[in-house]
């Protein structure tokens, strides 16, 4: 099977600076003849670099939101306003709650979706929530959810809230999906933000899907690890044995130092422009 990832916008910019960069996340995955958007960076850049990499976006079979962050979600209004073909949007459950950052003692700043259901439904996208564990949307092509947390080192964020009947609750993530795509070595892991916790999330992937993680390409969310938990992440990686890494966004500077030392030429920074082409590698 064919499959081509495109880093379509990121913290980081091109070698050349020639597209546009942002905190945000934005994935074109080309999955044979299917054509999957995975997030859309905060602003709506992204569609500028489409363009410059010649990418037709108005070609899409799905566009996936990997959670309701801003810097995972707010390009989509604007992507929905200057397309004009037809796609299905796939979410998690709960992914349009209204969504805070705690920034000071008792003080909270929006950090949610720039749209809600009814903008989905005046534009006449298809809507598909995810609530199971596993949902495949092609033989090939697997969207996870509800992802266990098994280890006492990946704890929640205590600065991401959920506003529910003006009180603000700790934020479980439970609206987090992440997409796998079936390859001959194994499969392939692709991330938004890993707010549940990466490992959590490649250990119940594995258990329930059976197939050995070959790599890993997205957000890690471990800007703010301490030792123990970047330590116990390596080590766990390390023992999955998993052959590739393609990580930026909420990575974080000082795990990529770590992981390029672990992991060596398998890991690479993940950066705007970056083009992963894995039918080549098996």
């Amino acid at each position: 099977m064919s499959l081509k990832i495109t880093t379509l916008i990121e913290n980081n910019s091109d070698k050349n600076n020639i597209l546009c960069s942002e905190h945000g996340l934005s994935l074109y995955i080309e999955i044979n003849e299917k054509k999957i958007l995975f997030d859309t960076g905060q602003s709506g850049d992204f569609i500028k670099n489409a363009e410059k990499l010649k990418i037709d976006l108005n070609d899409l079979d799905y566009v996936v939101l990997s959670h309701g962050h801003y810097d995972h979600s707010g390009g989509f209004r604007n992507f929905v306003q200057n397309s004009s073909k037809s796609f299905k949007l796939i979410v998690g459950n709960g992914f349009f709650n209204e969504k805070y950052k705690l920034i000071e003692r008792e003080q909270y700043k929006f950090n949610g979706n720039s749209f809600s259901e009814e903008f989905i439904s005046q534009n006449n996208i298809f809507l598909k929530s995810i609530n199971q564990d596993i949902c495949n949307i092609t033989e090939d092509v697997i969207i996870f959810s509800n992802f266990e947390r098994k280890n006492n080192f990946e704890i929640l964020n205590k600065k991401f809230y959920i506003k529910e009947n003006g009180e603000y609750l700790l934020d479980d993530f439970s609206d987090e999906i992440v997409l796998g795509v079936k390859q001959e070595k194994g499969l392939v892991v692709i991330l938004g933000c890993s707010h549940v916790g990466i490992v959590n999330i490649i250990e119940s992937i594995t258990q329930r899907a059976g197939i050995p993680i070959y790599a890993i390409v997205g957000g890690s969310h471990l800007i703010e690890a301490d030792e123990l938990r970047l330590n116990n992440t390596i080590n766990y990686l390390k023992e999955k044995n998993i052959s590739i890494f393609r990580l930026s966004h909420c990575t974080g500077d000082n795990a990529v130092e770590k992981l390029e030392g672990e992991f060596g030429n398998k890991f690479v920074y993940n950066n705007t422009g970056n083009i992963t082409k894995f039918d080549q590698e098996i």
